[in-house]
């Protein structure tokens, strides 16, 4: 997430019944609303978000499902640093089927469906 930037900008004027609209500028690009990026850029974008909103005020667990598929190597191993980074005071608990995401986990539990409906845990 080097070298980008974000903002968010109200919709509307009046406070109560406005919308937020997320605007980005990753690097070497214009400033552009979230809409008008790429899937890797829209990915990055929303965690920048979710983990700056984590470290203005940490939960104490946060849950992310394959948001990293998007992404590239780079941006995998930067995303997972970073929930690494962070997990001094938040756990974390994410899904996910990248190969180094896995790598990069303090702990690693696989989950098969062995039978329609019917979910098994792995030792992995």
């Amino acid at each position: 997430f080097s070298y980008s930037s974000a903002y968010l900008e109200l919709t509307g004027e009046d406070l109560l019944d406005t919308g937020v609209t997320i605007m980005a500028r990753p690097p070497g690009k214009k400033n552009s609303t979230i809409h008008l990026l790429s899937g890797g850029e829209k990915a990055l974008t929303a965690l920048a978000l979710v983990f700056a909103i984590f470290k203005l005020n940490p939960a104490p667990f946060c849950m992310l499902d394959e948001v990293d598929a998007p992404l590239d190597d780079a941006n995998v191993g930067r995303y997972a640093r970073l929930v690494k980074e962070m997990s001094q005071t938040v756990q974390f608990i994410y899904i996910t089927h990248n190969k180094i995401a896995m790598e990069m986990a303090d702990q690693l539990m696989g989950v098969t469906m062995h039978e329609p409906g019917c979910s098994r845990l792995v030792a992995v």
